[in-house]
């Protein structure tokens, strides 16, 4: 019987991405171990892949829901034991009701740091400590570390993990994009506005696109996002949207296909991370010293400019200290393509 290791990352998006290549990376250290990987549904194709990795859904709104919910959770998770060790990636109020819980059954367990104090820091307007903090990604390892279980970060197969999904279908979800010899992806939105490349901007970007004939697929979620995205290609032979009709397993597949994705610091950078595409990423409010970078990206694809007063936060949800959001706005069209097809 293989050893079992228990481990929860409940969200974000983004977040949960960056746990794959961790997961990977131990489970070619230690062939004789499995992952039981707890987290929302979303994550579930994230993990796929993965062999010796046993995805458990979380219900978080209704079943596991509370205190009540937690100890179901619990219950449900010690059935399938026995746990070699209990890794929290999250480490939020949630995850410590169930690695107590674990702990007190005799379990080993470990929690991420999350560097709050290095981050505050850096973020802070005053005396700031520039200076690049440990990834996210070397973080999560470092927790597994202090579990038991040291390894080294690999090189993620991600393109031929989740390429195979559109290659197993002879009629893609997305349908033919026509045999286009370059293929670009544009991720132009971001959960807090301080991360986003303002709109008219983007318009130009995409005009430059356009001279150049180049097929754009332009990336987002449904609802608000989808209708604007639709708006944007309406009209354009060299514009796509896929936004909100694809699964995240088909569109995993068709971000693998990409030459490139632009994306802000967001879940897409994550995602098109995971897919082996690279990545030119736009910085305003938040930087790359963070931690939050793409896992396997060139930190020479990070558009940005630089000014005292970055970063001003981790997540981009603080209004800009000058008033002018000059991190953004400094950011030209020329740069974000001049990067594209250096």
């Amino acid at each position: 019987m293989k050893k079992r290791v228990l481990v929860f990352r409940f969200s974000a998006l983004g977040d949960v991405a960056m746990t794959v290549p961790v997961l990977w990376s131990f489970l070619e250290k230690y062939p004789d171990h499995e992952i039981w990987f707890v987290s929302r549904p979303f994550a579930r194709d994230f993990v796929a892949p993965l062999p010796r990795v046993h995805f458990v859904p979380v219900d978080l709104k209704q079943k596991h829901k509370g205190l009540a919910g937690l100890f179901l959770l619990f219950k449900e998770l010690k059935k399938q034991g026995p746990w070699d060790a209990v890794v929290d990636l999250h480490s939020v109020l949630r995850t410590h009701v169930l690695t107590t819980l674990f702990q007190l059954s005799g379990v080993r367990i470990s929690k991420i740091d999350k560097g709050r104090s290095e981050k505050k820091k850096l973020t802070r307007k005053d005396k700031k400590v520039f200076k690049a903090l440990p990834t996210t990604a070397d973080r999560y390892r470092q927790t597994f570390e202090k579990a038991g279980f040291p390894f080294d970060l690999q090189n993620f197969p991600g393109k031929n993990l989740y390429r195979k999904a559109s290659l197993d279908s002879k009629s893609p979800p997305w349908g033919d994009l026509g045999g286009s010899p370059f293929l670009v992806g544009i991720a132009p939105f971001a959960k807090h506005h301080w991360k986003m490349w303002p709109e008219e901007k983007m318009m130009e970007l995409l005009k430059l696109f356009d001279e150049k004939e180049v097929l754009v697929i332009l990336f987002g979620g449904p609802g608000e996002e989808q209708k604007k995205l639709e708006q944007w290609v309406s009209g354009f032979k060299n514009r796509r949207t896929f936004a909100g009709k694809l699964s995240m397993k088909a569109e995993l597949a068709l971000i693998s296909q990409l030459d490139v994705m632009i994306s802000m610091d967001s879940a897409n950078m994550h995602i098109a991370s995971l897919a082996g595409t690279r990545v030119v990423s736009v910085w305003g409010a938040t930087h790359p010293y963070a931690g939050f970078y793409g896992f396997g990206q060139s930190t020479e694809d990070a558009v940005q400019v630089d000014l005292d007063c970055r970063p001003c936060s981790v997540f981009g949800n603080k209004p800009c200290h000058r008033g002018d959001f000059a991190c953004m706005e400094r950011i030209t069209p020329e740069m974000i393509i001049n990067r594209v097809f250096i």
